[in-house]
């Protein structure tokens, strides 16, 4: 009951603000809204190469994308109603702006009625769909009539949500209420990283400088989803004093929480285990992977593009199953074994039993339109009608 009144009123504030700054004049401006930030940020830089638009980058306190790492000019602004006044900066960017990127769900879509010429476009944080979301999201049973119509609302407010292949638009139209028309089958800009091998390779000699050791035994990444429950306690299921007495010899483990989890792991094998929850690109990590071990993340879709194995620890499966809902069967969409116990997934490890020809099939049905140009193709077909722009 709180946390609506909050939002209703956060909502109020918004709509208001907004209203009063889309009386200045529209300019020919792109602004970005950032809380994962990868796929903004190669979007970003063929908006920057394609186009003269001003620039903007609204940056909530979840996006750890660093993106002054190649422009240090880029105007980057707190998107925080903590930071008053860059939160108020931040709606005027909204109210005047052209072109809106998008990455994630935002509640600001709800009360913010857009010029007729302006075009919102929604590039989710993930390349494919293990567990349900959006409108079909088990939760939703739970929630108010009144966040329901938030929800709708907002998903309207999608022109386009850039796909990386037809199953995924078939996903993201139940999710979102939406039609093919809105679907942008473009690929997922931030897959142009693993068809670009000297940007792949750049990011493991520099992941090799900082930890020698990866250099010298095979990786395994560790890199489990979200769960509501362990936003400040996390628990990793892995039994890792079995894994260490068992693999450390010829592995090192990586560990890779979920950026949206703050709390820390007690780590007693600083020789096997390494902790890369803060400051490593999750798409860097990959490179210098050998084997993926995750869960119901969508992790899966991209690292398939590298055709290794992977393993889905699935300690919590049916639990999950009741909580989250799979659009598949679980056991039948992954692309690798499913392992129960830490005690299953070194039996795996150890005995080698991958299909990596059901990787390349995955890879292939949901990578359909990621081909090493998805950025550019994302940016040529929402600015090629340059017309709706004022000059």
């Amino acid at each position: 009951m709180a946390r609506e009144v909050f939002i209703t009123l956060y909502l109020f504030a918004f709509r208001i603000l907004f209203h009063i700054f889309k009386r200045f004049p529209q300019k020919k401006k792109t602004v970005f809204v950032a809380s994962f930030g990868d796929n903004i940020l190669y979007t970003l830089k063929e908006v920057e190469k394609q186009t003269n638009d001003q620039v903007v980058i609204l940056q909530t306190s979840q996006c750890k994308t660093n993106f002054h790492q190649d422009h240090l000019e880029r105007r980057i602004i707190n998107f925080e109603p903590k930071q008053l006044l860059d939160w108020i900066r931040s709606i005027y960017h909204l109210a005047t702006a052209s072109t809106i990127f998008i990455d994630n769900y935002y509640g600001f879509l709800a009360v913010s009625k857009f010029r007729p010429n302006v075009r919102c476009i929604q590039l989710w944080h993930a390349a494919g769909a293990i567990k349900k979301f959006g409108l079909f999201d088990p939760s939703n049973k739970n929630r108010s009539q009144l966040a329901l119509n938030r929800f709708h609302n907002v998903y309207n407010q999608f022109n386009h949500v850039t796909v990386g292949s037809d199953r995924m638009a078939d996903i993201f139209k139940q999710s979102f209420g939406l039609t093919d028309e809105n679907m942008l089958k473009t690929g997922i800009p931030r897959s142009d990283f693993f068809f670009d091998e000297v940007s792949m390779g750049q990011a493991a000699q520099s992941l090799y400088k900082v930890f020698p050791t990866i250099k010298k035994k095979r990786v395994i990444l560790y890199a489990p989803t979200f769960r509501n429950n362990q936003m400040t306690d996390p628990h990793i299921g892995l039994e890792i004093e079995n894994m260490y007495k068992q693999l450390h010899e010829e592995y090192v483990l990586l560990l890779k929480l979920h950026p949206s989890i703050n709390g820390t792991i007690d780590n007693d094998y600083p020789d096997f285990v390494i902790n890369v929850s803060n400051g490593y690109e999750i798409s860097h990590l990959l490179t210098v992977t050998d084997i993926l071990v995750t869960d119901y993340s969508s992790i899966p879709f991209e690292f398939s593009l590298l055709q290794k194995p992977m393993i889905f620890f699935a300690y919590d499966l049916e639990a999950y199953r009741k909580e989250r809902g799979f659009w598949e069967d679980y056991e039948t969409l992954v692309p690798g074994p499913v392992a129960r116990t830490t005690e299953e997934l070194v039996t795996v490890i150890l005995r080698d039993e991958f299909d990596l020809e059901q990787v390349k099939t995955f890879a292939k049905d949901w990578n359909q339109y990621s081909n090493g140009n998805s950025s550019s193709n994302t940016v040529q077909a929402i600015y090629k009608d340059r017309q709706r722009f004022p000059q």
